[in-house]
């Protein structure tokens, strides 16, 4: 049987031979007659070489990891591509090959890319400066020189007349290539030497520096592993800052450091045991007080010191409550209190620092209102300014702290953000604030409280044909599945825009920890709008929008309303005729990274392409392990899953967990390898996971920068390269080519 099974396999090989030569002399035959044909074969085959040259995307290996918790196994194969260290062979190559991939399948629209990078740089003011402040003799301002990438920062003495004095040229100390940021400037009491974080990764790991201002000259001082939040004491001599835990990277331990002392000689004052808890440093306004912040996601509270005597130790101003959340503004021997006990969008009280740790002493100044978020407050001698948010917008009130006389400074948009510029000066008599929407440039403001009149200090320039009377910017509501009204700011270029459901939309949102994405002017969306996009916020539940309530409903185990209300404002602006249901869009970052992955999974049929940038979405894995940065404190923002419930509920919406076999929208997913809030392994592992599930043809491509973290490129041109990027990604979804 065996010889016969041969001797018939012989015999079909032969004749398959046979047919094949013949089939060949017939093939070259009817060319010979046929040139038609022939020419129809070839065309043929040129379309088969070019689906032939399509790119492939890089396959990830697997290797199962499997986790078991709560009697529940979960297998993760891409679990490998997590390397803390950055420096694995295998894990870098895979980055390099998707970046590749992510170029040829984009080469066409390099073109593209770059017209819109151009359009966008074209419209920035090159030579752009801030409004100076006058602070202990000094005016200060930070200014940039055409085509350079970072900024100067610079004073002059007394008079803007003056001679600059350049503090710090960061073009200076950048490098060619590579990322590199300095942040925290702060001048000690004397104005003479200035202290400042150095971060040459993107990790945010920051090695704080001196410059002697009097001579030019940099002091041997360098404080490493630092946070770049610094303030000094009035001496001149004593500095504090925190260190960060070189592992979780959380800021957990604040030093106090003497100039002209060796780091290893540093004393540390206060120390963060809890690690759900972040660590701030600051001072009041009037310098006279230094505070330790305390902040866990619904417990905040301060430590004080007196600012003159920075070797006494820091004392809590009022003992840490769970749930109870207070920071404070100081005014001469009063303190402004801002809590929520008894309050849940915060109410303003007022105590002296005897009656501190008595909350029956303390007096109310301003009660809660339920439909008013109290946001912040700062006090000068004379008054208050209250930063709130009602309706769903931000406003400044201020408060006659003599007659109890309030005053609101007025807004001209419907859709706007107004918020606290620089003030440094208790006794002044005038307020500066930021103010922009949709329509309107960022401006500068300051408001004079006896005449009830705002000056314009300065507007950002928009270069080019940019007439704001162009464009037309609405606040509307969307109701949700559950009833609730989700509010919606959006704005379109008039002469582009039929309300007839025919124009693409472009949607964002954020939606967690209590984050307003205010509806603010960002010039780089005029390339959008101008070849007839519509761009909507969604003000979804998890942020503050609407009070803190509306925050409340969008975190821990009402997380799923983040996600279903903007699903329902896409539903609602395409059912309205704001955009064409096959020509829907979206974006997000981080946070807002999670709520694009667990949109795809819940309703990918509703979108055409998706930009997910950094995006946080291995939740479950993430949040079980307390060695990866910002994990513990993060707790009570999305649920701890060592807690079956949490770990259930969290489970049930994790976009990588949640990934099916099924078809998904086009992608553009990016990514920072040294990113130090979300690190690059989770949406590495998401796009792999995605390639190995989606059954459809659409895009996916992933693009890692090597050099940059969270943030991106730190150079203010280098960062818009990916916003070229990501319209060109859309617009070429769309078919535009131009």
């Amino acid at each position: 049987m065996k010889y016969l099974l041969i001797l018939l396999s012989l015999i079909a090989l032969i004749v398959g031979i046979y047919f094949y030569t013949n089939n060949n002399k017939s093939e070259q035959n009817a060319s010979e007659i046929n040139t038609s044909d022939t020419q129809q074969e070839v065309e043929v085959a040129d379309v088969a070489k070019e689906q032939v040259e399509i790119p492939t995307p890089p396959v990830a290996r697997k290797q199962p990891h499997e986790m078991t918790i709560h009697d529940h196994k979960r297998i993760d194969d891409y679990y490998w591509m997590r390397d803390d260290k950055r420096e694995d062979p295998e894990v870098l190559a895979h980055l390099e090959a998707e970046n590749e991939y992510k170029e040829k399948m984009l080469a066409h629209t390099k073109g593209l890319q770059k017209t819109l990078y151009d359009e966008i740089v074209s419209r920035l003011e090159k030579d752009n400066s801030s409004v100076p402040y006058f602070k202990d003799g000094y005016w200060y301002y930070r200014r940039f020189e055409t085509d350079k990438e970072y900024p100067i920062y610079a004073r002059k003495k007394e008079s803007l007349d003056a001679p600059e004095e350049i503090m710090v040229d960061v073009n200076a100390h950048a490098p060619e290539e590579g990322y590199f940021a300095i942040s925290g400037l702060q001048l000690s009491k004397n104005q003479q030497i200035l202290a400042y974080g150095e971060d040459q990764s993107g990790r945010r790991i920051y090695t704080i520096k001196f410059k002697d201002l009097n001579t030019g000259e940099m002091l041997k001082d360098e404080l490493t592993n630092a946070n770049s939040n610094i303030v000094w004491a009035n001496d001149n001599e004593y500095l504090f800052y925190l260190q960060k835990d070189p592992q979780t990277l959380l800021a957990d331990k604040v030093y106090r450091h003497k100039v002209g002392t060796p780091q290893s000689e540093d004393v540390l004052v206060y120390s963060e045991d809890d690690k759900q808890f972040y660590t701030g440093i600051g001072r009041s306004m009037d310098g006279s007080m230094l505070v330790i912040a305390h902040s866990s996601t619904d417990t905040k509270g301060m430590s004080i010191l007196d600012a003159n005597n920075p070797t006494d130790q820091f004392e809590l101003f009022y003992p840490l409550e769970k749930g109870h959340e207070y920071n404070l503004a100081k005014s001469g021997n009063d303190v402004y209190i801002r809590t929520n006990k008894d309050a849940q969008n915060f109410r303003l009280m007022k105590s002296n620092f005897e009656n501190k740790d008595d909350f029956s002493k303390w007096v109310e100044v301003i009660p809660h209102d339920q439909d008013t978020l109290l946001q912040g407050v700062t006090a000068f001698n004379n008054f208050l300014a209250l930063s709130e948010r009602n309706g769903g917008l931000s406003r400044i009130r201020l408060m006659d702290k003599a007659t109890g006389d309030f005053t609101t400074i007025p807004a001209q948009d419907k859709a706007y953000t107004m918020y606290m510029n620089t003030n440094v000066d208790p006794d002044a008599t005038t307020v500066r604030y930021s103010y922009s929407s949709l329509t309107t440039p960022n401006s500068i403001y300051d408001y004079d409280l006896a005449s009830g009149k705002s000056e314009l200090k300065k507007q950002d320039k928009v270069l080019g044909d940019f007439d704001a009377d162009n464009y037309a910017s609405e606040r509307i509501s969307v109701k949700a599945r559950d009833g609730k009204m989700v509010p919606v700011s959006i704005v379109y270029r008039k002469d582009q825009f039929k309300k007839d459901g025919t124009n693409p939309l472009y949607q964002y949102a954020y939606g967690s920890y209590g984050a307003t994405i205010d509806p603010r002017f960002r010039s780089s969306i005029l390339s959008l709008l101008d070849r007839g996009f519509v761009y909507a916020i969604a003000h979804i539940r998890g942020s503050q929008t609407l009070g803190r309530h509306w925050y409340e409903d969008g975190k821990m185990f009402n997380k799923i309303n983040t996600f279903t209300d903007f699903i329902d404002v896409t539903d609602g602006l395409v059912k309205e005729g704001y955009g064409a249901k096959d020509k829907v869009v979206i974006a997000g970052g981080s946070a807002g990274g999670l709520l694009m992955g667990a949109v795809i999974n819940m309703a990918p049929e509703k979108y055409l392409g998706v930009a997910s940038h950094v995006p946080f979405v291995d939740v479950v894995t993430t949040m079980l392990d307390e060695s990866i940065p910002l994990t513990t404190n993060e707790f009570n923002e999305w649920g701890n899953p060592k807690n079956k419930d949490s770990y259930e509920y969290m489970l049930s919406y994790s976009p990588y967990d949640q990934i099916e076999r099924k078809d998904y929208p086009n992608m553009l997913v990016t990514t920072g390898l040294h990113d130090s809030q979300v690190q690059y392994f989770e949406p590495m592992k998401w796009v792999a996971k995605l390639r190995e599930y989606k059954t459809d043809d659409n895009k996916l491509l992933f693009h890692t920068n090597m050099e940059a973290g969270h943030g991106g490129a730190s150079g203010r041109f280098k960062r818009l390269e990916q916003t070229a990027l990501e319209y060109a990604f859309f617009m070429d979804l769309l078919e535009m080519d131009k």
